[in-house]
């Protein structure tokens, strides 16, 4: 059984099962924060609390006393009104992978863990994806909706996205997602790499950014696309236009570094947009420590 501290891609893709890998990362969350209040993906975070005298044993959840030797219930809820809209970039380079995990895949478990947590929460969700310049719809048609079949349709998409090509997109190109029929307050959750060869990325969060449109924004890089610890000659390929180059890499550390640094603070600062959150994660960190990150923010 995976220990469910710290747990890391590179342990949760050897499961093979995306619904049980978001369900351990969610639960390994939920167990640090149980005691908060409202302090969650959406509106609302009582999903779990220490059983007291006179709650239903039935209300128990028994699978997790199994793993944490804690009696705690589940807090019933009613439908939130909080539309979640995930957002899944898949250009050629989150094929992008280091130690044996790609960035889709570990994007794909984020969003699997983030989809469990609004499912129980019963926030309403759908999935997009942004390709070759273009959005996707893979759940929801101008409408989202919650529970457990919500939460399957979201688990199902993930599992067929293949990403490749180049993100595209034409200055005057605005993107615009289905109109729900709820119009209250909506979050839009972007998984990307945020890599971009002009300004795409940040004029489509400037176009999308308003007061009743929260953005997160999940940026999910390698260790060697920051730090660049590789010697000798090295052939490095463009994973979206399938250019190749080669190099010693030695001689171009430095200023790549210094590169690869300027690009992420000239995106920190550009993004420091109201109602919209940057959260970097490397691949090697484990997910639940990336989720805590982002709802320490929200909260800050």
């Amino acid at each position: 059984m995976v220990k469910t501290t710290g747990l890391l891609a590179s342990d949760l893709i050897k499961l093979k099962n995306l619904q049980l890998t978001g369900k351990l990362v969610s639960e390994e969350l939920m167990l640090g924060i149980h005691t908060s209040k409202r302090s969650g993906l959406g509106t609302e975070f009582e999903q779990y609390r220490h059983y007291q005298p006179g709650d239903d044993p039935k209300r128990i959840d028994w699978k997790l006393f199994a793993r944490t030797d804690k009696h705690l219930v589940r807090e019933s809820s009613t439908e939130s009104d909080k539309q979640v809209r995930f957002v899944l970039d898949l250009s050629g380079s989150m094929n992008y992978a280091e130690k044996g995990i790609s960035r889709l895949t570990y994007a794909q478990i984020l969003l699997a863990s983030l989809a469990y947590l609004c499912y129980i929460q019963n926030d309403q969700m759908s999935l997009y994806t942004l390709q070759n310049g273009s959005i996707q719809t893979l759940t929801g048609t101008g409408s989202s909706s919650s529970g457990k079949q919500s939460f399957q349709k979201i688990l199902v998409g993930l599992e067929k996205t293949v990403a490749g090509g180049e993100w595209k997109m034409d200055p005057e190109q605005q993107i615009k997602f289905p109109e729900f029929q709820n119009k209250g307050k909506e979050q839009l959750i972007f998984v990307t790499d945020f890599l971009q060869a002009g300004e795409e990325w940040l004029r489509l969060i400037r176009s999308l950014a308003n007061p009743r449109r929260e953005i997160v924004i999940f940026q999910i890089l390698g260790e060697q696309e920051t730090d660049f610890n590789l010697k000798g000659f090295y052939r490095f390929k463009d994973l979206e236009t399938g250019r190749e180059i080669e190099l010693d890499a030695e001689s171009v550390r430095e200023k790549f570094v210094e590169s690869s640094a300027a690009y992420l603070e000239k995106v920190k600062t550009e993004l420091q947009i109201p109602h919209v959150h940057l959260v970097r994660a490397k691949l090697a960190d484990p997910l639940g420590m990336v989720l805590k990150t982002f709802l320490t923010k929200r909260k800050g």
